[in-house]
């Protein structure tokens, strides 16, 4: 499951069995990503904290699947394929329309922007995220201006600017301890996005 030791949920006492049963699926299962945490809840503390603000809050304008769309895509550049087949998985619970989805992720696979069956304005956020992922160094003022072009506000490309970024970090996270899949449901995710305080995975 990873490198390095974790903590089962059966084993776990104090702080980190709080923050387990906040983050466990009805069943009690927590995903590897947050286990691989447990020997220091107060970096799985901030790293749900961040996840939930960033793809699952009410604040944000643009729609849940599109940030999960560009997660996966940042993790398809990344190399994470357990970013990749997670997040994947959430955006097909998201879309209900599988055709659409594996069209999705066989264009995102294939690195084809063009062929993501998406709106312009959407592509070109991709290619946004992936300068940014790829060079980041090289990243200019008018990267920015090319997604104002397409339509999006200040606080769109704020939105979009903070996926690429936490998924730079969960895909550095999960490839860095060698976290692996096994023994997690895919795509399980927050659903309560009024509640910033709720992290229950249903």
């Amino acid at each position: 499951m990873a490198w390095i030791e974790t903590i089962s949920y059966k084993d776990a006492t104090g702080k980190l069995r709080r923050l387990y049963d906040r983050i466990a699926s009805s069943d009690g299962i927590v995903d590897n990503v947050m286990k691989v945490h447990s020997l220091r809840p107060h970096s799985m503390e901030g790293h749900m904290a961040l996840y939930k603000n960033v793809l699952h809050h009410s604040g944000n304008s643009q729609p849940k699947w599109f940030l999960e769309l560009l997660g996966v895509w940042v993790s398809v550049l990344n190399g994470c394929s357990y970013c990749v087949d997670h997040h994947a998985a959430g955006l097909a619970r998201l879309m209900q329309d599988d055709a659409r989805v594996a069209d999705i992720r066989a264009a995102l696979e294939a690195r084809d922007i063009l062929r993501v069956p998406v709106r312009d304005a959407e592509k070109a956020a991709l290619r946004y995220a992936k300068k940014l992922t790829e060079t980041p160094a090289e990243m200019r003022a008018a990267d920015v201006a090319d997604l104002r072009a397409e339509g999006f506000s200040d606080g769109d490309i704020l939105e979009i600017n903070q996926v690429v970024a936490y998924f730079a970090y969960a895909n550095r996270t999960v490839l860095g301890l060698g976290c692996t899949t096994q023994g997690d449901v895919l795509g399980l995710s927050p659903g309560n996005s009024e509640d910033p305080d709720d992290w229950n995975h249903g």
